[in-house]
């Protein structure tokens, strides 16, 4: 069952990101105010619904809810590394909400202070609470069509099925044609026995 809130009296964005452990791409994110009185049909944690599911619900919560998305990417995320990009990508999406809020939901575990605004962090934050299961639609849904149009220049890495995770066609195509610059080189692309060879 998901929550309304967190606290009573507060306006609450949720937060969440996709695509943290992708080998390619970038990392997304999204920040969601649903206002009072807004229902969302079928809400639920974006990994509980299909993909179906998924893209028609994310319409719903753009229509009648408060909303932004971030990303950052793979260079950043090699950069600064993926915890921290997550982070930022986070509060990229609450610099671009276009209404005041003062009180932030963050799905997982680590955040970092934004503006001396109060926040919570849950973990699976995103199968408790109605506003963190929005913004973990929109990132996904977002980084869903980012990395489907991305497999269009670059159909060798099947990227429209695997939308940059780690599976065994991916990494079959990364051994057969390398990487390139939508790869994360601070992950590790491929096993060890293969690095080696």
């Amino acid at each position: 069952m998901l929550y309304d809130f967190l606290l009573p009296n507060r306006i609450e964005v949720g937060c969440d990101e996709a695509g943290r452990g992708c080998l390619a791409g970038p990392v997304f994110a999204a920040a969601v105010i649903i206002p009072k009185g807004v229902e969302l049909e079928g809400l639920n944690d974006s990994k509980q619904l299909s993909e179906k599911q998924r893209q028609l619900l994310s319409p719903l919560i753009e229509e009648r809810c408060i909303w932004a998305v971030a990303s950052l990417t793979p260079k950043e995320i090699d950069t600064i590394n993926i915890l921290n990009a997550s982070i930022k990508a986070m509060q990229l999406a609450l610099d671009a909400l276009t209404e005041s809020f003062d009180h932030i939901l963050v799905d997982g575990n680590r955040f970092k202070p934004y503006k001396n605004i109060p926040y919570t962090t849950i973990v699976k934050g995103d199968g408790k609470l109605k506003s963190i299961a929005a913004a973990s639609i929109l990132a996904k849904t977002h980084r869903d069509a980012y990395m489907e149009k991305l497999a269009l220049e670059y159909p060798e890495y099947h990227w429209q099925q695997n939308k940059g995770y780690g599976t065994l066609k991916h990494r079959d195509a990364i051994r057969l044609h390398g990487a390139n610059t939508h790869h994360r080189m601070s992950f590790a692309l491929l096993p060890r026995q293969f690095e080696l060879l």
